[in-house]
């Protein structure tokens, strides 16, 4: 279980079902931006993996329909320059976009009506500021 990442507390990804890519990343680096494969790309299977129940499975691929390859999740991350602190932040983010894939939907909002007081006072409110105006204008002749 150490090896795992933990999205909940019962729930974890195994990094075995991790597929790791790593290439040159843009931007600044010093004198080793050329020779570093810095930027990373971790990969996984969504579609295959047994990690998730079948219903928490089911609302991530509902929620990451537009991220998923064939039912891959990608991400990437090259803001560091060291390999391991954008292999870090991947994991992060991963964890971050499968922890919010599997949270439960919101509570519908409970409609609610303006109180009487509320209304009235809005409406007073509406007849002040006609009032200003109309004092503004000039005096028909």
């Amino acid at each position: 279980m150490d090896d795992d990442l933990r999205v909940t507390d019962d729930i974890s990804l195994p990094r075995a079902e991790l597929s790791w890519r790593f290439s040159r990343s843009g931007g600044p680096g010093g004198q080793s931006v050329n020779t570093t494969d810095s930027r990373v790309e971790v990969r996984f299977d969504l579609l295959a993996t047994g990690a998730l129940p079948e219903p928490l499975k089911a609302r991530a691929l509902e929620r990451l329909a537009g991220r998923l390859v064939d039912g891959v999740l990608s991400i990437t991350a090259s803001e560091h320059r060291s390999q391991l602190q954008n292999r870090h932040a991947a994991e992060e983010r991963l964890v971050a976009a499968i922890a919010a894939a599997i949270a439960p939907p919101p509570r519908p909002r409970k409609r609610t009506k303006p109180s009487k007081g509320a209304v009235e006072r809005r409406l007073e409110a509406k007849r002040h500021t006609a009032r200003r105006k109309q004092q503004r204008r000039p005096p028909e002749e």
